[in-house]
């Protein structure tokens, strides 16, 4: 993790010919996406190469890297096209503390900035990971998850309380890297079991040490219980029961 070269990538995405900060508007890509593609390779002449009838973010010594900002079901294709070749690694930005800034949809005219309650961690790629689980414990696959403090500008064109509600999100405009977590074998997902947990737990037991919703942790322990991160011992009333695997997965 290089903080300064990160900070380096926004301001470098933030700027047109280095002087002036661009506007809502003017971006052809999303702000959070440019600024990680520039962090992870700055020669752009890596960036948007073809390969295998697919456009990868950065292609560069026969590896390919992929921003995936959301929607992991739009992997899933490029996947099966490169991994029997390639080396792949996906990287996800994950909001750590987000603000978030109304935007009105006549005028066009930024209100005020609100501090999201919710502050993200590394579970939170589980809902996404579980999407491309049949690629997870691909040898050619790696993870890079980036908590990012971000904005979040988001359109009021929505119905109900003043617009908010089913509004869209227009665009995330990086602040600070505060931290990654890397995955590069299947073994590695058993960084996602917190160290303070019984030796047998629960899916609630596991929700409160993540600090994820119970449906949000289910998902997690499905995905970690087919990746053999986890195992299930049994079941305490309606409870499944959950123990860490401790042995190296090869």
């Amino acid at each position: 993790m290089d903080r300064e070269r990160f900070d380096d990538a926004v301001r470098k995405c933030l700027t047109l010919d280095g002087r002036v900060p661009l506007s809502i508007g003017m971006q052809n890509e999303k702000t959070l996406h440019a600024v990680i593609k520039v962090y992870k390779e700055p020669d752009a002449g890596f960036h948007e190469r073809p390969v295998e009838g697919y456009i990868a973010d950065i292609f560069k010594d026969n590896e390919i890297t992929e921003i995936q900002t959301a929607n992991f079901d739009a992997l899933r294709a490029k996947l099966a096209a490169f991994l029997p070749l390639y080396r792949v690694r996906i990287v996800y930005p994950i909001p750590h503390v987000k603000w978030i800034i109304w935007v009105d949809p006549e005028t066009g005219h930024p209100e005020k900035r609100n501090r999201s309650p919710k502050k993200g961690c590394f579970a939170d790629a589980f809902r996404e990971l579980y999407r491309i689980r049949p690629f997870l414990s691909d040898p050619n696959l790696s993870l890079e998850l980036m908590l990012i403090d971000m904005e979040e500008y988001r359109i009021r064109d929505g119905w109900g309380n003043k617009g908010k509600r089913g509004s869209h999100r227009f665009d995330r405009i990086p602040l600070a890297l505060c931290d990654t977590l890397t995955i590069e074998h299947v073994s590695d997902y058993r960084q996602f079991v917190p160290e303070d947990l019984e030796d047998t737990f629960t899916s609630a037991d596991f929700a409160k040490a993540c600090g994820l919703a119970k449906a949000r942790a289910s998902t997690a322990l499905l995905l970690l219980t087919e990746l053999k991160a986890v195992r299930r011992t049994g079941k305490r009333g309606r409870a499944y029961l959950y123990t860490a695997c401790d042995h190296d997965i090869h």
